[in-house]
């Protein structure tokens, strides 16, 4: 390794989008069902939120707007004692598409069991960034598998005034305020963070902080985002425009969600879709699963190539 550099480079990041990308439906169902709340009524009064607001002139985002509107729900009483520990709860009761969580570490064998790939040091690490709850992410059968989760969090006992000059111990209790929300452009922060290793050197390195790309932890071109459609095309134009792979996911025998992601692909963004199905030598097995080796492959001949420039020829006998 070059010591003037921080990192070898040699780890390739799938990046994963979570609602109707790994689950069929919206990771907040299972919460609706606990407090018997109407999802349908729920989202339908989200989607309204900005036109209403917008008649007090008050302007609103409206790719996080929900999560106010759960504060809501909680202050009015009917999500009453809503906590982070139920959110982790509701994250057991996730139904995954066919094949997962099993995908995480197979596809991280082929890494790990190639003796090609292993001299290489090359590493597959997977990352989940959704505009959902991160501790709902964490509660759930594919955490375990996930080598950062990256969500919208809840504080339960906020920082009270004075509290800098008093000890302040915050108990578990009822959310009360956002502490983090991502909407569909701010997920790309998320990728800079993957890139540069803010996330795994928050001390030493600031996702802003000016970095050249020869020292970037895990380079974009060794990524793969993976998400179900327009909402991710932030993301997706990002992985595009720096040599990443990018892969969209639609519902096993929806038509038209078939229709909207190949809208996608026809528009150049995205590279490849496929049905949800992360089964062994389905489409998406495959194609995902050729990205991985094509990445690693092409870190085994960048590596020799460093090798070859860099040690010089044996002496060599001279002819009389």
């Amino acid at each position: 390794m070059d010591n003037s550099r921080p990192f070898e480079q040699n780890i390739i990041a799938m990046v994963w989008d979570f609602d109707k990308t790994l689950i069929s439906g919206y990771m907040q169902d299972p919460l609706f069902k606990r407090y018997a709340i109407d999802a349908k009524q729920f989202w339908k009064e989200v989607n309204a939120l900005p036109a209403y607001y917008a008649k007090f002139g008050i302007q609103i985002n409206r790719d996080t707007s929900y999560l106010n509107h759960i504060l809501t729900y909680v202050k009015a009483g009917k999500l009453k004692g809503l906590s982070n520990k139920i959110l982790r709860e509701c994250g057991k009761e996730l139904g995954f598409y066919p094949g997962l969580p099993e995908f995480f570490p197979k596809v991280k064998k082929l890494i790990e069991e190639n003796p090609v790939y292993q001299n290489a040091g090359i590493r597959l690490e997977h990352y989940v960034v959704s505009t959902g709850f991160a501790e709902t992410i964490r509660g759930s059968i594919i955490a375990p598998y996930l080598d950062g989760i990256f969500g919208c969090e809840f504080i339960e006992a906020p920082a009270q005034p004075g509290y800098l000059d008093n000890s302040f111990d915050p108990q578990e209790g009822e959310i009360s305020q956002v502490a983090i929300a991502l909407d569909n452009t701010s997920k790309t922060r998320y990728l800079f963070e993957i890139n540069k290793g803010s996330n795994k050197f928050p001390d030493t390195i600031d996702v802003n902080s000016q970095i050249d790309k020869n020292n970037r932890r895990i380079p974009f071109e060794n990524m793969i985002y993976i998400a179900d459609g327009p909402s991710d095309v932030p993301a997706f134009s990002i992985l595009n425009q720096h040599g990443g792979a990018t892969y969209a996911i639609y519902p096993a025998k929806d038509r038209i969600a078939m229709r909207q992601v190949d809208s996608l692909r026809r528009d150049h963004r995205i590279q490849m879709y496929g049905e949800a199905d992360y089964r062994e030598d389905s489409m998406t097995w495959m194609w995902l699963s050729e990205q991985v080796s094509h990445i690693a492959d092409n870190l085994v001949q960048k590596q020799r190539e460093i090798i070859r420039q860099s040690a010089s020829r044996p002496p060599e006998h001279l002819n009389s």
